[in-house]
């Protein structure tokens, strides 16, 4: 469903979609009160919603939506102004599933529709049964070395987790959490506000020679990857712009492979809500170094992208809701990790 209160954009959207056999769109209205009582007789997976409409607009639409129709996920269309980075982040953190930033004139060219139907088919995700199949799946692997600090990459959906397991995070709680978020850069400063609200500790840019202190959050900017390495007796972060398989900027990767070298091992590598495969071989290097890999299950994400690729190679520990991994990294870290 196209939520949408600009006819050319709900054409424009609808003509790309409506040449793909296995997406239908089942309704296009320009408020979101239409949106609403349409969500009532029909069933959404996918909602495409704009965030600054006249009335209700999209923040305050959004809430409802997901309490009339908790499996349908949503799609913000965000503007490009800092105002739209704020509401989109908002939206991402009370459950919008992701974004997409929605282009200036002539900007609806083949890259986008393609970025745009990958986005829209992954939040499709699995059916009810494959999603159960997969919470079946046991983790299989015991924890490692205690750690010494918490690294947790996210993408599609990873927001709204991140939040969860923030909050779930107690303030005298002391190992370094280290977060790579996919993201516009443009987004990345709203991003850590919110995270340090989520987590009530203060949260830095990773950039060269910054310092991971004990009780901070160190993020990933959006132009760079964020690594860490030993100077002297502290480890600091700085940044790489190197290409990865997974092609994403920040990626994971390079954050997880650094910090089981720098920890030697003793690292707790947590993989949220994503698509695709990004930290596959970052969590391959953090358990041949001794550390421990968490997952989120497949019933809480978004999509089950990331954290299904390290649960089916048999890397994770365990395998949860962001709430229960929480709990879980809390109780491996022992009385070290706290004041």
């Amino acid at each position: 469903m196209l939520v949408d209160d600009s006819l050319t954009v709900r054409t424009v959207f609808s003509r790309m979609l409506a040449k793909e056999a296995d997406i239908n769109v089942v309704a296009a209205t320009s408020t979101a009160e239409k949106g609403l009582e349409e969500l009532r007789v029909r069933q959404v997976d996918v909602i495409m919603l704009d965030l600054e409409m006249p009335g209700m607009g999209g923040l305050e639409a959004l809430p409802k939506m997901l309490a009339q129709s908790p499996s349908t996920k949503i799609l913000v269309i965000s503007s490009l102004t800092a105002e739209g980075a704020e509401h989109t982040v908002e939206a991402l953190r009370t459950g919008a599933a992701d974004t997409m930033l929605k282009p200036r004139p002539g900007g609806f060219n083949d890259d986008y529709r393609d970025q745009l139907l990958g986005k829209i088919r992954a939040l499709k995700g699995m059916g009810p049964e494959e999603t159960r199949r997969a919470n079946a799946k046991p983790a299989s692997r015991r924890a490692g070395k205690r750690p010494q600090v918490i690294a947790i990459g996210a993408s599609t959906g990873g927001i709204h987790a991140l939040n969860l397991f923030l909050r779930k995070m107690p303030k005298d709680f002391q190992l370094p959490i280290l977060i790579t978020q996919h993201l516009p850069s443009s987004f990345i400063p709203v991003f850590a506000r919110q995270m340090e609200m989520a987590s009530g500790r203060e949260a830095v840019l990773a950039d060269e020679n910054v310092e991971i202190q004990a009780g901070k959050l160190v993020i990933a900017p959006g132009h760079g990857h964020m690594v860490v390495r030993r100077k002297g007796s502290h480890v600091v972060t700085g940044l790489a712009y190197h290409p990865v398989k997974s092609g994403c900027l920040p990626s994971v990767d390079p954050m997880f492979e650094t910090l089981a070298e720098a920890y030697d091992g003793e690292v707790a590598g947590v993989l949220l809500s994503g698509m695709g495969r990004d930290g596959t071989e970052g969590a391959e290097a953090i358990a041949k170094a001794g550390g421990s890999i968490y997952a989120q299950d497949a019933q809480s994400c978004a999509v089950w992208g990331m954290p299904r690729a390290v649960t089916e190679m048999g890397l994770t520990t365990a395998a949860l809701p962001p709430e229960r991994l929480a709990e879980t990294i809390l109780a491996s870290a022992g009385a070290q990790a706290w004041r």
